[in-house]
This record gives structure tokens, C-alpha cells and sequence, in this order.
């Protein structure tokens, strides 16, 4: 780089890597939390008529709605968080690599001058 500094583009390149498949894991939890954690109403006690085998069934449920929408809001802040991160890094990394590819362009075509880059 310009200032004499390198760095490394395979390691941005595995962090970017690695922040992908964690969004394919948030991907697959957040699918889980919305689609395969519900609980049926008569586990908590409530009956097919509408009626409860005891008191606390309609608050139990309710509790359990009102914790899976807050599970599901966390894993799709979660998400939006990480997709963010790795599409910053990866706008690091591409002006990274095109201010190496400017600067071996400009050695190699200025008779080995070379011209400062701002990254």
C-alpha cells in the first residue's frame, strides 16, 4: 500500500467467508424459531371447545406467542447485524484490492514512479 503498510486479503477474504455461513446459520434459525417452535394449544392445558383444563393455560400461551415474536425479532436483528458487517467488509476489502491493483499499475506503467492512493 502507499503508506507502506500491506494487508492481507485472504484473511479479509475468510472473514467475509466465515460472516456468509453465519448468515446461513441465521438464516436456518431464524426458519426454526418462525416455522418449527409452535406449541399446540392443548399443551398448555386449553381443549378443542375453547375451554382450559386450568386457569393459567390462556396466560401460559400467551407467554409463549409473546417470547417466540421476541426470539424471532432477535434473530432478524441478528441477521440484519452480521449482513451489515459483511458487506462492509467486503467494500473494505474490494478498495483494498483495487488500490493494490492501482498502485502496480501505476509502478509499472509510469517508469516506477508511484502515486499515493487513498483508501
Amino acid at each position: 500500500m502507499s503508506n507502506g503498510m500491506r494487508v492481507d486479503l485472504s484473511a479479509l477474504d475468510e472473514v467475509i467467508r466465515r460472516l456468509w455461513r453465519l448468515l446461513d446459520d441465521m438464516d436456518k434459525a431464524g426458519n426454526s424459531s418462525k416455522y418449527d417452535t409452535h406449541i399446540p394449544e392443548d399443551a398448555f392445558g386449553q381443549v378443542s371447545d375453547g375451554s382450559c383444563r386450568f386457569l393459567e393455560a390462556q396466560d401460559l400461551k400467551a407467554a409463549e406467542s409473546e417470547m417466540k415474536i421476541k426470539i424471532e425479532e432477535m434473530i432478524k436483528k441478528l441477521h440484519e447485524l452480521i449482513d451489515d458487517f459483511s458487506t462492509k467488509t467486503s467494500k473494505v476489502r474490494d478498495r483494498y484490492n483495487d488500490e493494490e491493483h492501482e498502485i502496480k499499475r501505476s509502478v509499472g506503467g509510469s517508469g516506477g514512479s508511484t502515486n499515493d492512493a487513498m483508501v
